[in-house]
């Protein structure tokens, strides 16, 4: 007798995406490096040492496989899609962002943020890419990608549940003040990269795509992959680790501190279900927004801006797509609860969770 998932956990272990994550042996810069190398001479020659490293590549539109029947049948996908690898915290990367995108003139450029991280003022923009670089009084938890856009703290928090729920909620807040925690270091503004993107993007005349999947739909994902044991486990560690004395955190280098990815490496190490939602689906859905988003049909040339930890995963994904990646297979939900077993449930939950938000809410007044 064929029976369903018991639980959430059970459910979310059992999704199985469109496309693999890269084998081991997979190496994007080997894969495309004949499709990168004369292109980018040919733009500049200056860009020859970030093909060299790997921190380019393209990807040209006979690599990407076969257009879904799906899609519209005026649906083009790009003629090429380049990919810049950048560090969050790196002065080196604003400069790489603002030569490249100078160089290829982009119809499109895509970013690593998500609708998520706007701010009302700016209605539909991002608004970790509207803050005047060098701001005094910018809050320490807007310098990461965990941090609650909005003018309002409660807006946010209303939005975040909206889109992922209390438990995702609770756990972006956790990260957040963990993550301001280790990058504070680093002494260094979080997501400059991006903030070039949309200058050089404004005065070359192209768009700018809010390529990520929301933060919210990741973490529940994330939350829902877990077991209770592993729940509590990763809850009383990032308690412990938010809770130690500043001066005791190990020293971290520019790449770790405030890196999203390489913290959600981190978490995945130690949390092996936690790679799939939090590392390789989102590589699936930053390629899907990079070729095969609506933002992006009829262009002849995308710029993707992402952390350098997502260019495998993403290069993959382009070239080895058949077809079948879709959005919903990126953003679904699933749950086996009845309804009587989810109000029981939201009850207890709600219960716990907004104690838990509003004691974060308090330590992270006691942040800022």
């Amino acid at each position: 007798m064929a029976v369903g998932p018991a639980t959430p956990a059970a459910a979310a272990a059992s999704f199985r995406p469109p496309i693999p994550p890269p084998p081991p042996c997979f190496d994007y810069r080997a894969a495309v490096l004949a499709d990168t190398r004369a292109a980018a001479a040919a733009k500049d020659p200056a860009l020859a040492g970030l093909v060299a490293s790997g921190a380019l590549v393209r990807v040209p539109r006979r690599r990407f496989g076969p257009v879904p029947a799906w899609r519209p049948p005026d649906f083009e996908e790009p003629d090429e899609v380049w990919i810049l690898g950048t560090s969050h915290l790196s002065a080196e990367s604003v400069g790489d962002v603002e030569r490249v995108l100078r160089a290829v003139r982009p119809d499109n450029v895509v970013v690593e943020l998500c609708r998520s991280r706007q701010d009302r003022s700016h209605h539909c923009r991002a608004g970790l890419m509207y803050v005047p670089s060098g701001a005094s009084d910018e809050p320490l938890l807007k310098s990461n990608m965990f941090s609650l856009g909005g003018a309002k703290f409660f807006g946010a928090v209303n939005r975040s549940i909206n889109l992922g729920g209390q438990s995702a909620l609770a756990l972006r807040l956790l990260l957040a003040v963990f993550s301001s925690k280790i990058s504070s270091g680093a002494n260094r503004p979080f997501g400059e990269e991006f903030r070039a993107a949309r200058r050089v993007s404004e005065d070359i005349g192209a768009q700018l795509v809010l390529g990520d999947r929301p933060i919210e739909i990741t973490l529940e994902r994330a939350w829902k992959s877990l077991s209770w044991d592993e729940k509590s486990k990763l809850v009383i560690s990032l308690f412990r680790g938010i809770a130690s004395a500043t001066e005791d955190t190990p020293e971290q280098d520019e790449k770790t501190a405030g890196s999203p990815y390489e913290l959600y490496q981190k978490l995945s190490g130690s949390y092996p279900s936690l790679l799939q939602p939090l590392i390789h689906e989102r590589d699936m859905f930053l390629a899907w927004s990079l070729k095969r988003s609506k933002a992006v049909n009829k262009s002849k040339t995308v710029v993707g801006v992402v952390g350098k930890g997502h260019m495998n995963g993403i290069v993959y994904a382009l070239i080895s797509d058949q077809g079948d990646l879709r959005f919903r297979d990126l953003v679904g939900r699933e749950s086996s609860d009845t309804w009587a077993t989810s109000v029981i449930k939201g009850l207890v939950r709600d219960t716990i969770i907004g104690l838990v938000i509003w004691a974060l809410y308090e330590l992270l007044q006691s942040v800022l």
